[in-house]
């Protein structure tokens, strides 16, 4: 009787599969890192070797049984991706964020239809529909380098937000361009139904994700232990998937609908995704990267040919045009607008869901095979070259490393307001108050008292300390951290001083009594820089936006006071 193997890789069960997935994901995503390559390249190059460009040691039927588990990565993906379209935060980014918007769904795939079009000899449908699919960002591999090489700042900060609003901008549009190539030649009702149908799935997928925002809020009011918030979350999260896919909506898009709403109405966020989610992503997006690779495949290459070299060359034209003309046009800081196109160029998750629509659409049976070819094709190269794109655009941006808490990080770019005039000491202050009020999460305080707490201290001794410098300060709830908002004049508030020169920075700081000692070495710190250094007031005093004073306040140069606290002895 023939010897048989214990465990055979061809018959292995789902669960076997996936402790494989992990055990390869996280191997040769350490090992990339060691040699100085994002984790995720790691990840895909090991999940090809163990699929169909490899060495093919599972069957299809085996892999379709970690199917849910995608769709809950990129779920979770999408959820995180929203979660950064807080409008607090991103107040002072509305001007780029709506231009690159606008750029990236007019300039990018307008680049890829003429080169199509005109250069590789396609049809005008076929070459609309692989323009449109250019328009987005794989939200899963910037979220992951991010995280990665925990950066933060204005570049970070607009590259998260840039790929949600071209997620939702390239869903919207593909679904418009799909139905004005399916309604070619018809006229009157017929076509009005079907340039309604997509906005009444988009409509739909963004109330389930908002429907379930709020009950996740209520959950978490409610609920005060912890496991109970992960168990909203979780569901919350299989909710939004399986309803979206049940009723033919996009269940990116819900998601990204759950994620944003939920961002900006509830008071538990930090709880819901920063903490909870954040506890099991790594896991998930190693299957996930895993799993992507295993699923590449050169078989496409050929029947692709020069329509995918087309598409994967004019696509980063596209994408670097877009982002260098509106960033150009926001007044954005060099280093976000040099770096923020090649940061753009990964792509996967979106486009592969495309394929799927158009694959299981008998209407563009005529058309489907050689679309699914082109985008596969240079979904795969985007998938190997975009991760090294991507690092590299943020190691530039001078950002890696920065995601650690600073001695005044809560001055970020939303709490930061330029050209600043006021017509009194008392005017400013009030100004500064409602700033705070408004871009920070203060609770516990009314705007009266908080500013009564403000008047209440200048009136004891005035917090204007020369050189340029006032830093008035105001008093928090117990257990509230540090917050604070800055000021910029260029022409100076015509204040008194003990050196009588103008006004040009106010720093409003609001603190509780647990923070004195970090409220002194605040204090010490701008009046050391801010207040004595000339070459840095230069800069600062005069900075275009908020972009730039942050910039200033968090770069290599300012590291001397605005030190990581995690750095201290």
């Amino acid at each position: 009787m023939p010897a048989h193997p214990l465990v055979s890789l061809e018959d292995a069960n789902a669960l076997l599969v996936l402790a494989i997935v992990i055990l390869v994901g996280v191997a040769f995503g350490a090992a990339a890192r060691r040699i100085g390559l994002p984790g995720i390249t790691g990840q895909i190059v090991g999940g090809i070797m163990l699929g169909r460009a490899g060495f093919d040691l599972f069957e299809d039927d085996t892999l379709h049984g970690l199917q849910p588990l995608t769709y809950l990565a990129l779920g979770l993906i999408a959820v995180t991706v929203g979660a950064h379209l807080n409008l607090r935060r991103l107040r002072n980014a509305g001007r780029r964020l709506s231009l690159l918007f606008l750029c990236e769904a007019t300039i990018t795939p307008a680049v890829v239809y003429v080169a199509l079009r005109w250069l590789g000899g396609m049809s005008p449908s076929l070459a609309l529909l692989l323009a449109t699919v250019s328009i987005a960002t794989a939200p899963a591999t910037v979220v992951a380098l991010v995280r990665e090489t925990r950066a933060k700042g204005v570049f970070v900060k607009t590259l998260l937000a840039a790929v949600a609003l071209n997620n939702v901008a390239c869903i919207v549009i593909f679904e418009v361009a799909r139905t004005l190539v399916e309604g070619l030649g018809s006229s009157g009702a017929a076509e009005f139904a079907r340039l309604a149908r997509p906005a009444a799935q988009i409509l739909m997928a963004i109330g389930i994700g908002s429907v379930l925002a709020f009950a996740m809020d209520l959950v978490a009011r409610v609920a005060g232990r912890q496991e109970r918030l992960a168990t909203a979350a979780v569901a919350a999260l299989l909710l939004a998937c399986g309803l979206a896919s049940a009723l033919g909506v996009s269940p990116l898009l819900t998601c990204l609908a759950l994620g944003f709403v939920h961002t900006n109405l509830a008071r538990e966020r930090s709880h819901l995704v920063d903490s909870v989610f954040a506890d099991f992503e790594p896991a998930i997006l190693a299957v996930f990267f895993t799993m992507a690779g295993m699923h590449l495949s050169l078989e496409h290459a050929s029947a692709a040919g020069l329509a995918a070299l087309l598409l994967f060359a004019f696509r980063i034209v596209g994408k670097l045009l877009a982002a260098d003309l509106s960033m150009r046009l926001a007044g954005a800081t060099t280093r976000v607008r040099r770096n923020l196109g090649l940061a753009l160029t990964p792509q996967a998750g979106v486009a592969v869901g495309l394929v799927i629509l158009i694959q299981e659409d008998t209407r563009f049976a005529d058309v489907a095979g050689l679309f699914s070819a082109v985008v596969l094709t240079v979904v795969t190269a985007n998938e190997i070259v975009g991760p090294i794109l991507t690092r590299l655009a943020i190691a530039r941006s001078g950002e890696v490393g920065k995601d650690r808490l600073r001695l005044i990080d809560f001055l970020q770019e939303e709490h930061i307001a330029t050209d600043f005039r006021a017509r009194s000491k008392e005017h400013a202050i009030e100004k500064l108050v409602d700033l705070m009020l408004h871009t920070h999460a203060v609770s516990g305080v009314s705007r009266d008292e908080l500013l009564a707490s403000v008047l209440e201290r200048e009136q004891q001794a005035s917090t204007c300390f020369g050189g340029g410098l006032a830093v008035p300060h105001g008093i928090l709830p117990p257990g509230t951290p540090m917050a604070g908002v800055m000021a910029l004049s260029r022409e100076g508030l015509d204040l008194e001083t003990p050196d009588g020169r103008p006004v040009h920075c106010m720093v409003l700081l609001g603190t509780s009594i647990d923070e004195r000692d970090r409220h002194l070495e605040v204090l010490a710190g701008l009046a050391r820089t801010v207040g004595s250094d000339a070459t840095f007031q230069e800069q600062l005093f005069n900075a275009r936006s908020p972009a730039h004073a942050y910039e200033l306040l968090h770069g290599e140069e300012s590291e001397g006071f605005n030190y990581f606290l995690d750095e201290e002895a």
